[in-house]
Parts: C-alpha cells; sequence; structure tokens
C-alpha cells in the first residue's frame, strides 16, 4: 500500500518518472539497507556540537521524518549552487522528508572546494546544525564557483576564534576527505546526487542530477509502497550535474 501522505500523488507522479525515460541522463537507482549517515543523525538539528566531536550528518528538518534525502554536494559546483535552495524548499513543504550533507569534493575544483567544505564543517562543530546551514548558504552566495573560491581577503563572518582553531588543526578537513572518500565507493561520483532513503524499510534510490519535486515524491511513494526496489534499475533524469 502506498505510503497514506503521498497516495494522493502517485499516479501523476509515477506517469511523470516514467516519461522521464526519454530524457537524456541514465539516472542510477540502487538499493541498499541503510547508510551509515542515516544511522548517525543528532538527536538535536538545532543544538551546538563541541569542537572534535564526531556530528554528522548536518541535517535540515525533522528528525523524526521517515524519508532521509542526503545530497552529496561540491561547494564550487554550480549546478549544487542552483539546486541546494530549491531541495532545502522542497524539504521544508514536505514534513515526512529532512535533508543530510555529504561532502563530495570535485578534484576540478580543488583546492577551493575543500577548503570552503572544511570551513562549513568547522561552523558546523562549533555552532551545530543551524551554524552549518547557514554557513553552505554563505558560500554559495558569495563564491564564484567552478574551482575559483572567495574573492580575495573575504572571509566568512561567523568565523569565531573556535571555528579557525578547528580549521587550523585540519579537523573540519578530515572530516571532508573521510566523506570524499566514501562517496565513491557508495557509487556517487557526480554532483548534485540525492540519495532517498526509506528509515523504515532501510530501501534507498540513488538519483542523480537536479531531481524536480515530482520525481522526489514518486521515488517516496515507491519505497513506501513496501515493494522491493530491484538493485540495478535505470531511470533518466536531468542532466545537469558535475562528475569527477
Amino acid at each position: 500500500m502506498p505510503h497514506p501522505r503521498l497516495a494522493r500523488y502517485r499516479r501523476p507522479a509515477l506517469a511523470l518518472l516514467a516519461g522521464t525515460l526519454l530524457a537524456s541522463l541514465t539516472l542510477y537507482i540502487g538499493l541498499h539497507r541503510g547508510g551509515s549517515d542515516e544511522r548517525r543523525v543528532a538527536e538535536d538539528a538545532n543544538s551546538a556540537a563541541p569542537l572534535g566531536a564526531s556530528v554528522g550528518p548536518w541535517v535540515h528538518g525533522p528528525m523524526q521524518a521517515r524519508f532521509a534525502l542526503t545530497l552529496y554536494a561540491d561547494l564550487e559546483c554550480p549546478f549544487c549552487k542552483t539546486y541546494y535552495p530549491a531541495l532545502k524548499d522542497w524539504i521544508d513543504r514536505h514534513p515526512d522528508t529532512r535533508l543530510q550533507w555529504h561532502h563530495l569534493p570535485l578534484p576540478t575544483h580543488e583546492p577551493a572546494t575543500s577548503n570552503l567544505a572544511a570551513l562549513a564543517e568547522c561552523v558546523g562543530q562549533a555552532h551545530g546544525h543551524s551554524g552549518y546551514w547557514d554557513a553552505v548558504a554563505w558560500i554559495y552566495r558569495n563564491t564564484r564557483g567552478g574551482g575559483q573560491g572567495l574573492e580575495d581577503g573575504l572571509r566568512y563572518p561567523g568565523t569565531t576564534p573556535d571555528v579557525q582553531d578547528c580549521i587550523d588543526s585540519g579537523r573540519g578537513r578530515a572530516a571532508v576527505q573521510a566523506q570524499a572518500a566514501a562517496g565513491p565507493r557508495e557509487g556517487v561520483v557526480a554532483t548534485p546526487t540525492v540519495r532517498v532513503t526509506d528509515t523504515l524499510s532501510g530501501q534507498s534510490l540513488l538519483l542523480q542530477g537536479q531531481v524536480e519535486g515530482d520525481a522526489l515524491l514518486s521515488a517516496l511513494d515507491l519505497m513506501g509502497s513496501g515493494n522491493p526496489v530491484a538493485s540495478g534499475s535505470r531511470l533518466l533524469a536531468d542532466p545537469a550535474a558535475d562528475s569527477e
């Protein structure tokens, strides 16, 4: 049976998802049983974390939400820059979902992308989940993108001594490098990519590109139906993505 809150979307949304089979980019759907990110969600999305604590993933939205959407993103990726605010707004309008972040800095955007990711991580360690998302929004507003980074001399206004100490110690960069290494092992090599996980069943779909809201609803409905998702299935989606 479809997830009750999503049932009214099922027919039109599934029809739209089927129609995307005529688009230009393959969308990989991978089945696996619950990622480590979903098992490590912090208890309070508004709390600050002690510096150096193992915190993650950074979460926006209800912690009790059934569906977790993990965004694999690069802070210098122009497609991520345009997609991130739209996805965050979609999360705000769907209370059964939460957004989680996974750094995937692309080699073509180094070293700027890892430097910015380390900054965001350290802001999160100092100021918690809300501080992390504020840093991401500021970075996307101010970076020149494509590996160019920030203008010379431009500094994040929330760079407190605790944040700077985290940056100087390398704690933020270590967290970024760990996520960067995990991405390819999980089948992700392009940004933006969204992994949609049903936290009740553990099933997940890996969606590459700037996936629109109706297609996301179709993915949620498919997993909420209780039917198993075939591993290795392929569909088509928006071609806008950066890859290594």
